[in-house]
């Protein structure tokens, strides 16, 4: 008997401290939104920079591994 009324609190618990959280979160103001938007779009420059580069890198050392005519 024990052992169901803690598997009926699990679900119970995690709707809790779900709306717990829901409120506790808020909506971003304007200047917060932009900060996130401009860290992103830095990651997206970086991520296609370094791609970019080993992209550059590993086509002429296929070349010399393959051995392409």
């Amino acid at each position: 008997m024990d052992q169901i009324k803690e598997l009926a609190d699990v679900p119970q618990e995690f709707v809790k401290d779900g709306m717990l959280f829901i409120n506790r979160c808020t909506k971003p103001d304007k200047r917060e939104f932009l900060k996130i938007c401009q860290a992103v779009g830095v990651g997206f420059i970086v991520m296609g920079v370094i791609g970019y580069i080993v992209k550059l890198v590993h086509i002429p050392v296929n070349n010399i591994l393959v051995g392409g005519s």
